[in-house]
């Protein structure tokens, strides 16, 4: 797909790509993608019901009064000829059948965590390391939650040394910027790399 004209008149190609936000229940999924989408972000959000009070654990998030029940939808233009597309995974266990829709043809993913549930995310990351799609371990940096150090978060979730552990705040634009970058970056890297190997 080409598109962009570059000031020299020569055309460039126009680059879209497919990221996924992952993370445990109430971690700011919807917060993330909402607040760097350039466009109004289509989200999926009903209200936490009775029915579901049992399934959800609303422990360290007692002011979350909804969820995400298929995806949150936006978009991200970082440069003139690259576009994002993000898609933000439903976090509880029920909906996790719709993971492999959501991910199917991502460069990469964000997952997102909470220090206070930390637990929460090692289902995405287990879900990514499977399916060889590489991934951005973006600790979102809540009021009031104890600080950790990247290296801290990486030991407790037993990551590879290559897995890129970042500290965001996902109501922050640019701040979430900096996350998407890293996963372009870190998924590009890692291309090249599974590609030298296979060459030897």
């Amino acid at each position: 797909m080409t598109g962009a004209t570059a000031d020299h008149g020569a055309q460039t190609p126009f680059v879209t790509l497919k990221i996924v936000v992952a993370g445990g229940f109430g971690v700011g999924k919807t917060t993330l993608v909402a607040a760097v989408s350039e466009i109004r972000p289509l989200r999926t959000e009903e209200p936490l019901s009775e029915a579901g009070r049992p399934f959800d654990d609303t422990g360290g998030v007692a002011d979350k009064h909804t969820t995400t029940v298929a995806m949150d939808f936006g978009r991200i233009t970082l440069r003139r000829d690259l576009t994002l597309y993000l898609f933000g995974t439903p976090g509880q266990d029920r909906f996790w059948f719709l993971w492999d829709d959501l991910a199917t043809g991502a460069l990469g993913a964000v997952v997102l965590a909470d220090t206070r549930r930390l637990a929460d995310c090692f289902a995405s990351v287990d879900y990514f390391e499977r399916r060889g799609i590489p991934f951005v371990v973006a600790v979102n940096c809540f009021e009031g939650s104890a600080r950790h150090t990247a290296e801290a978060v990486r030991d407790a979730l037993d990551l590879d040394e290559g897995v890129p552990v970042v500290l965001c705040d996902a109501r922050e634009r640019e701040s979430v910027k900096e996350v998407l970058v890293g996963v372009v970056e870190h998924a590009i890297a890692t291309g090249a790399a599974r590609r030298a190997e296979a060459a030897v």
